[in-house]
């Protein structure tokens, strides 16, 4: 009985930050997510299809594809691919002190697939990070922070299916998303305060930064993790319910119907 989601790591545990060729050999794989890293792939050749979550998005060249530690993908490849994969832990981002580097990987982080004019402008630089990038020695981590804060950069201002948001995510809209991908609870109150603050000044926050009430991002986090395990595990509703901090088998369905206008057993049917 498949109860868990499989968990991948392609990162040695005192690495923040690791880049490398997309491997040739890879023509599908089973559904899995990532041990706490974010990853940034590029595709400059290869043909199919790649899942994330529960969204399925048609691989053509270049095209860069985000994979957030929480979500679950998958590949299903029908030519030999091309390209780079770029991983990230958040203490890399943490310990930068440039706050443009920050903001840019937020941006390009909420869109799982962006579709690229050309190869001219980002390849070079995936290129100069991986010759900066040695194992055997420490990385210069100024030049590595600077080559991707210039790729970043490069990818919005080339990206035609990517929306620019002007909006300042604050730190505390920011912490508060990273408290829910790493564990849920049914509670707003609860993350004010691990965050040492009032519901109403996060809800504030999050209002500002996404225009959604902290409710409301709570319940997203919830449904998707929910859509996840439906798919992607065997586990009975009540496991699932207990899993996300539900009292009771019957509340946890009243609550995926009224966000999802479907009951869990339809839409695991749908699903499988």
């Amino acid at each position: 009985m498949n109860t868990s989601i499989q968990t991948k790591n392609k990162l040695e545990p005192h690495l923040l930050f690791k880049i490398a060729r997309f491997r040739k050999e890879i023509r599908k794989t089973n559904p899995h997510k990532h041990n706490s890293y974010f990853e940034i792939i590029y595709l400059s050749k290869g043909s199919g299809m790649h899942a994330i979550d529960h969204q399925s998005y048609p691989i053509k060249p270049f095209t860069l594809f985000t994979v957030r530690k929480e979500q679950v993908h998958h590949w299903e490849l029908n030519e030999e691919p091309n390209g780079f994969v770029l991983i990230l832990k958040k203490g890399f981002v943490d310990n930068s002190l440039d706050k443009d580097l920050k903001k840019l990987l937020g941006q390009v982080s909420a869109y799982p697939c962006i579709y690229l004019e050309s190869d001219e402008a980002v390849e070079p630089l995936f290129e100069l990070l991986l010759r900066e990038y040695q194992p055997e020695t420490t990385p210069n981590l100024l030049v590595v922070e600077g080559l991707l804060k210039a790729l970043l950069a490069k990818i919005q201002e080339n990206a035609h299916s990517i929306t620019h948001s002007h909006k300042n995510k604050s730190d505390l809209y920011e912490s508060f998303c990273e408290l829910l991908s790493t564990s849920l609870k049914n509670n707003v109150a609860h993350y004010a305060a691990l965050l040492h603050t009032s519901p109403q000044n996060l809800n504030a926050a999050c209002r500002k930064a996404n225009n959604q009430s902290a409710a409301k991002i709570l319940a997203e986090f919830i449904i998707s993790e929910a859509k996840r395990l439906l798919i992607y595990t065997d586990m009975t509703i009540s496991e699932i319910a207990i899993t996300l901090d539900f009292k009771d088998n019957s509340h946890f369905v009243k609550y995926f119907k009224r966000h999802t206008a479907s009951t869990p057993s339809v839409f695991r049917a749908l699903h499988h």
